[in-house]
């Protein structure tokens, strides 16, 4: 009967399997590299090609093979067994990793043992969730230095903080500052909430491009805005920008009028909380991008899923990459209790009617909402030239819809808006008006339009 060894050796070295002939001084990185990957056994008394040659299993043996791995830091419990003339050592996967030797950092990568430099520790202790983005208290940003007095006082007014408390301690409270060298500073997590951020290069990574295109492709862009400022005006932001170019339609119910948006405003703001709040920021040649085509909105976001998600348990388990910015916006409700961003979505479009949205996370982390192409923003039609095929309802609806977003605009955003001359575009607001739908106010080249029931309101 073949024995498990026997199988074993036959097989090879492998990611988990390494074989030695005797206990020499690359020992302890083998089995720190182990350490640091998911673990394995170091089987010596085995040559290169399988062959057992045998070992010293004595006493004396095994202790000083227990020195050398004492010499790994932190301390790893290794099992050592004797299996005939073999010694077998199961390493398990490290629980706090990450494991040194006198040789530096090892990592297990495929059959072999590899060094990490610079860069792959510094990778390593960011998968490993050791060193947090967000938590790094910056010595560089002392926060009596561009200080976003208006966003601060905002948030403490949608978190319902009470600003009795001196400000170094709400900023202490909040993991949005530390001491450092002496003087109070901002964690990233501050920077990114109350710091003047616009023209910074340090945090430029950090803000969002919008974009709208012509088509399906990015081959022309017909629109495009870049948000720098603080995190949470961002978010704001790209939502006006998604809720300008895609078409909204009206429900009338008894008295008021309903607006609704081609995709439901929740899903999108879920996801685009979702890709600011998730995203990696130790990634600082990519920003997070909310692109809108004429058959999708994709929201993307730099960095992927967190070690852990995978593609079974996607959307039932929560870790967060950046947990104390996840704190800062559970306090203002932008999201909810972690883990349920995804079923919101599913929920939101189910609810609306529309397709589901569509995930993808391998280096970057995708949502695509799918659009009907008939559907398509009858403002994008004109920037694109495209106004002939465009019926005076829709034109209507297109004046309305950029009315309800903007609160008011002037012949010229009309001409922009559906394509028209000015001519054509000065009938078609005259008709309106005399439908009761919109009015002007002001006088002469300084009037502008709004939405009847907007002035209806104020009066």
């Amino acid at each position: 009967m073949v024995s498990n060894i026997d199988v074993i050796l036959s097989e090879g070295e492998s990611y988990t399997v390494e074989f030695k002939e005797n206990p020499d001084k690359e020992l302890p990185l083998e089995v720190c590299a182990f350490a640091n990957a998911s673990g394995g056994k170091v089987y010596i008394g085995v040559n290169d090609k399988g062959y057992v040659v045998g070992t010293d299993t004595s006493n004396n043996a095994r202790s000083r093979i227990q020195d050398t791995i004492n010499k790994i830091e932190p301390r790893l419990n290794v099992s050592i067994n004797i299996i005939d003339s073999i010694i077998v050592l199961s390493v398990p996967e490290g629980t706090h990793k990450p494991y040194s030797c006198p040789a530096g950092f090892y990592m297990r990568s495929g059959p072999n043992s590899q060094k990490l430099d610079r860069d792959s520790i510094i990778e390593f202790f960011q998968n490993e969730g050791r060193v947090r983005y967000d938590e790094i208290v910056r010595d560089d940003l002392p926060i009596n230095e561009r200080f976003n007095e208006a966003a601060y006082k905002r948030y403490l007014k949608i978190a319902k903080i009470s600003d009795v408390l001196e400000r170094e301690a709400i900023l202490k409270n909040l993991n949005c500052a530390g001491i450092s060298g002496g003087k109070l500073c901002f964690t990233n997590t501050g920077a990114l909430f109350f710091r003047v951020n616009d023209e910074d290069i340090l945090f430029r990574h950090a803000g969002i491009v919008c974009a709208l295109y012509k088509g399906t492709d990015k081959a022309y862009i017909l629109d495009a805005k870049e948000l720098n400022s603080d995190i949470v005006s961002n978010i704001d932001d790209a939502i006006v920008f998604l809720k300008k170019h895609l078409r909204v339609s009206y429900k009338i119910g008894g008295l008021r009028r309903e607006n609704i948006l081609e995709l439901p405003e929740d899903a999108l703001r879920e996801a685009v909380v979702n890709a600011v709040c998730h995203r990696d920021y130790f990634e600082k040649g990519a920003r997070v991008m909310i692109e809108i085509f004429d058959d999708r909105v994709d929201i993307v976001s730099p960095g992927g899923v967190c070690k852990g998600i995978t593609r079974e348990n996607f959307g039932t388990v929560s870790i967060a990459r950046n947990s104390s910015i996840a704190s800062m916006f559970f306090r203002i409700d932008y999201i909810e209790q972690m883990g349920t961003g995804i079923g919101r979505m599913r929920n939101a479009t189910r609810k609306a009617n529309v397709a589901e949205p569509e995930f993808e996370f391998v280096g970057f982390f995708k949502v695509t909402f799918k659009r009907n192409e008939t559907d398509a923003s009858i403002g994008r039609q004109s920037v694109a030239n495209r106004s002939q095929s465009v019926a005076p309802t829709d034109r209507k609806r297109a004046v309305m819809s950029f009315l309800e977003i903007n609160g008011h605009a002037k012949v010229g955003d009309f001409m922009n808006l559906i394509g028209l001359s000015d001519g054509r575009v000065r009938a078609l607001l005259r008709e309106m008006m005399s439908d009761g739908t919109i009015e002007r106010v002001g006088n002469n080249r300084y009037s502008s339009y709004v939405l009847k029931s907007q002035t209806e309101t104020t009066k």
